[in-house]
């Protein structure tokens, strides 16, 4: 059975590809699902993509990664990146690889979005190279081979 990612994605990304494509991109989630299935496959991986717009059903997603069949979690937490004490223990608490991704340069962005408590149990941050972070992000864990969360 090959490893798993579990790939989740926040609150509005559901909306991508017409909500404000002048920073999110044109593409749509389905097609950024597309795009990390694909990729997983290329380097032997299964990905279980999901999109929540409900922080809890997004902390029961992250517990599930308690499971030994996956071997990290790449998270675009959306809005809940800068609120969300909730999935930061929850990542944390799983003691997975973490990869966190944004499609746009939070940092660039107004100030409320340059803090991220995900970024805190996170093995990096991949901010600013739209859909192809999805891609980076897997690349990363790939190569993390399902070592602990904190390196």
């Amino acid at each position: 059975m090959p490893a798993r990612i579990l790939i989740l994605n926040g609150p509005n990304l559901n909306l991508l590809g017409k909500r404000e494509p002048a920073i999110y991109g044109t593409e749509t989630l389905a097609d950024i699902e597309r795009l990390c299935i694909n990729h997983g496959h290329r380097l032997g991986l299964e990905i279980d993509f999901r999109q929540s717009n409900h922080e809890g059903e997004l902390v029961s997603w992250v517990h599930e990664a308690m499971d030994p069949a996956f071997t990290g979690i790449v998270i675009n937490a959306g809005a809940y990146t800068h609120t969300s004490i909730a999935l930061h223990d929850a990542l944390k608490a799983v003691a997975k690889p973490v990869m966190e991704v944004h499609l746009s340069n939070i940092h660039q962005r107004e100030e409320f979005r340059h803090r991220s408590y995900i970024s805190l149990v996170a093995r990096g941050v991949i901010c600013g190279c739209g859909a192809d972070g999805y891609k980076f992000a897997i690349d990363a864990l790939a190569a993390a081979g399902g070592e602990g969360a904190e390196k």
